[in-house]
């Protein structure tokens, strides 16, 4: 009997030992489960090969898109463009016949005081190059500061609206009509633009051709972008509004302070006139030789060179670009 019962273990090891290693070599399950492996990993190598290269396509989008803006700031900047950056209504031809005029006015008032034919030359020129283009400088920067105030906002309004479930567009049209100058012209001309077929990525890239801000240039990225390669716009668009809020916070830290520079410098420009309009006022006679006499009008011509390097250095030294 236990014979028979170490005969009987014995065999149901050996079947055991031989339904493990030898059943699957002849019933093939180890070449089913090798064929199983090899299509699990081709799929695999397939995915991640999809994976890196949609990650390419998109960051050659980028990189497409940021050229495009780089080629875009590169060139030269037209007459009628910085016009319209400037939120003006006029044409070429009317800011030419504008600049002539005041041109003449400052050769006839210069003739008229008797200041001499070379003072009304200088004149004239500084009267038809400098103050219409200075004009034009202080127009666009004085828009540019309205914009930056109000687009985080702006862009905040795009985000709840999108999230609330209306299209990018309408969310665009509530600005166009609630927000204010010059917010409300820029995005009404972006409805236009997108509304004669131009899609609404480059309709938005444009934008910083009106507005020359990083400000604006970042907002067309995020939407050129978007709209190339998908992706959830308005947490796009909320990241973007968290970064116009901390630059426009980082700028207002600077003004703050490089204040006492622009303070110091202020009055460092403005001491020499000052003391020169002093001694007008109580000697006359004494000063009257830097303007009657040549020597005097030679030093007082090399005072004025002398001071406006001066104050432009220092305009250099406190003005920071971030």
């Amino acid at each position: 009997m236990q014979a028979l019962a170490l005969f009987f273990l014995v065999a149901v090891a050996i079947g055991g030992v031989v339904w493990v290693f030898l059943y699957p070599l002849l019933s093939g399950e180890r070449k089913a489960e090798q064929r199983i492996e090899t299509i699990s990993k081709t799929r695999a190598a397939a995915a991640a090969g999809a994976t890196r290269s949609s990650t390419k396509s998109r960051r050659e989008q980028v990189e497409g898109s940021l050229k495009e803006l780089e080629e875009r700031q590169s060139k030269s900047v037209p007459l009628n463009l910085r016009i319209a950056q400037a939120g003006l209504g006029w044409t070429k031809q009317q800011f030419m016949l504008i600049s002539v005029a005041m041109s003449a006015v400052a050769f006839l008032l210069f003739l008229m005081v008797d200041a001499g034919l070379w003072a009304a030359l200088a004149a004239a020129f500084a009267a038809g190059l400098g103050i219409p283009r200075w004009l034009l400088n202080f127009l666009k920067k004085r828009r540019e500061t309205k914009f930056i105030a109000g687009f985080p906002d702006a862009v905040d309004t795009i985000v709840r609206g999108i999230k609330a479930g209306l299209p990018l567009l309408d969310s665009m049209r509530m600005i166009s009509t609630e927000a204010e100058e010059p917010l409300r012209s820029e995005f009404r001309a972006i409805l236009e633009t997108q509304a004669i077929g131009i899609p609404i990525g480059d309709a938005c890239g444009k934008l910083y051709e009106r507005v020359p801000l990083p400000e604006a240039n970042f907002f067309g990225i995020v939407i050129s972008i978007q709209q190339k390669s998908g992706g959830n716009l308005s947490e796009a668009l909320g990241n973007l509004s968290r970064v116009l809020r901390d630059r426009k916070k980082m700028k207002a830290k600077i003004q703050a302070m490089s204040m006492e520079a622009k303070a110091s410098a202020g009055i460092i420009g403005c001491l020499p006139p000052a003391v020169m309009l002093l001694v007008y006022f109580s000697s006359p006679q004494y000063i009257e030789l830097l303007w009657t006499h040549p020597t005097g009008r030679l030093m007082l011509a090399i005072s004025a060179g002398w001071m406006a390097t001066g104050v432009l250095v220092m305009r250099k030294m406190i003005n920071f670009d971030f």
